[in-house]
């Protein structure tokens, strides 16, 4: 009997191992992710911060406004103006007048902010393969299904805590 006991808690010890530093493990590799990228991207002339507006715009998709893509990347809008200004000097971005809002600008990529996605696609890309190799399609199924509920979990979690907080800014 006092083998299953101890047997149990040592399983019980390994499963809150896994849970307390699988936060941890989840934010090193996308700092790891990052700084490769980063040093893959170096010769273009681009930081992080920079690349990172890009992929956000264009996944956000052509004529986003700025606030739009503020909210896409979940920083300030000054925070953000600052990077459009440098990828805009760079002629990776141009703003153009948003024709129901004149005081919103919406940005494009210029044919120089094409050219600059297609190459971060492609290192990105190499990248990808190293980190993901000998790692099966099943297995990147299932990882990114406990991402999704994770994700889903934290949305929930989110909600719930504005709800709480609700009544006590009504204070």
């Amino acid at each position: 009997m006092d083998g299953r006991i101890a047997g149990r808690q040592a399983e019980q010890s390994s499963d809150n191992t896994n849970r307390r530093q699988f936060p941890f493990s989840v934010a090193r590799i996308a700092r790891r992710w990052r700084k490769l990228l980063d040093e893959r991207l170096r010769d273009l002339g681009v930081t992080q911060a920079r690349w990172s507006t890009m992929v956000a715009l264009h996944r956000g998709g052509e004529g986003v406004t700025q606030r739009e893509l503020a909210e896409l990347m979940s920083i300030e809008n000054p925070t953000l103006v600052r990077l459009l200004d440098n990828l805009e000097t760079q002629q990776l971005i141009e703003r153009r007048p948003c024709e129901q809002d004149r005081r919103a600008r919406r940005l494009h990529l210029t044919e120089h902010g094409e050219s600059f996605i297609k190459k971060l696609d492609e290192r990105a890309e190499g990248l990808r393969e190293q980190l993901l190799s000998g790692i099966s399609e099943d297995e990147l199924a299932t990882c990114q299904s406990v991402f999704n509920r994770i994700l889903a979990n934290a949305e929930a979690t989110s909600t719930d805590h504005q709800d709480l907080a609700a009544p006590d800014e009504k204070q």
